[in-house]
């Protein structure tokens, strides 16, 4: 688990951190989301005993970096956005030299870089030289480096910048599989990464924390339930009968539609229980054929506009 609590970072007289505080629960793969110079990677970096904050403090398993940083370190595999390769030494060497620093058993050094190796999918490059490896072997080998010594929190910035689509998704499926054992708190500024690995979200704006919550309470948010739907009947029609359903608040009809249809969102009150069995039910009964209807969830992408713009417009 991390705990972070009213971390502050100032860099003379610009402020790169207000108050920020939120928690990675053990387990759980929790995305930090935000814009270019949101504050991330200062926040990475004090995370990981890089740098110290102005004022806050950080916890590791239970753990205070400032009182215990050398065990809190031990606790912790770090991926910097740029990772740490030496490029004259070989994958294993690398690995086994990594190990060394992180003080893993001399004699248990060799089984555990072989795991880490197959683990992150190293195996066909393991006795070259990291300086002849393409960018997607090489942010593999920055993630293998996070796993020596067998750390549970992982952090890791940015780990798909600059990947090709196949790259992406092979360190995409990777982190998956690491956060079935470990906690790990990951910074990205793209969307469909943090919506597609994470079941936590915190978005980071100008240095201060605008939301921290599960991904499925972000894309469920709101007072109001809404439904994408598609009725072989007018809109005129249509528009009459669902003013008789109970929550009904109004049909925003979608400007393209199939001729002799009536396509749109169904907005109705959240409190509105069992919402498209009622709707089922109310439209079979006058003999409207319903053609499409399934709840629309906001994307990751909506949430973090809107939720960016009002801090834009109370700024």
């Amino acid at each position: 688990m991390i705990e972070i609590r009213d971390i502050t970072k100032d860099y003379g007289k610009l402020r790169a951190l207000t108050d920020v505080s939120f928690t990675c629960p053990d387990g759980k793969i929790t995305g930090l989301l935000g814009v270019n110079g949101a504050g991330k990677t200062t926040l990475l970096n004090i995370v990981t005993g890089c740098m110290p904050p102005a004022s806050g403090s950080v916890r590791i398993d239970g753990l205070d970096l400032k009182t215990n940083g050398r065990d809190c370190r031990r606790h912790l595999g770090y991926l910097p956005e740029r990772p740490p390769l030496y490029d004259e030494m070989t994958v294993r060497d690398y690995l086994t030299f990594v190990c060394r620093l992180r003080e893993v058993e001399r004699r248990g050094i060799r089984h555990h870089v072989d795991n880490i190796v197959d683990l992150c999918g190293l195996g066909d490059v393991r006795d070259r030289q990291l300086g002849h490896l393409s960018k997607g072997y090489r942010q593999r080998a920055g993630i293998a480096q996070a796993l020596c010594g067998d750390a549970p929190v992982l952090v890791l910035d940015e780990p798909t910048v600059g990947l090709d689509p196949r790259q992406v998704a092979e360190i995409r499926e990777l982190i998956r599989t690491l956060g079935k054992d470990h906690t790990v708190l990951f910074s990205s500024h793209m969307l469909t990464e943090v919506q597609s690995l994470c079941q936590r979200i915190v978005i980071l704006h100008h240095g201060k924390v605008l939301r921290e919550e599960k991904i499925e309470s972000l894309e469920n948010g709101g007072k109001n339930t809404e439904l994408r739907i598609s009725v072989r009947a007018s809109a005129k029609e249509v528009q009459s009968v669902l003013r008789e359903m109970e929550g009904f608040r109004k049909l925003q009809l979608l400007p393209e539609t199939e001729a002799g249809c009536t396509e749109g969102i169904l907005v109705v009150f959240g409190e509105t229980r069992h919402a498209e069995e009622k709707l089922f039910r109310l439209l079979a009964a006058r003999d409207l054929p319903l053609r499409l209807l399934y709840p629309k969830k906001d994307t990751l992408e909506e949430v973090f506009l809107q939720v960016t713009a009002q801090e834009g417009e109370t700024a």
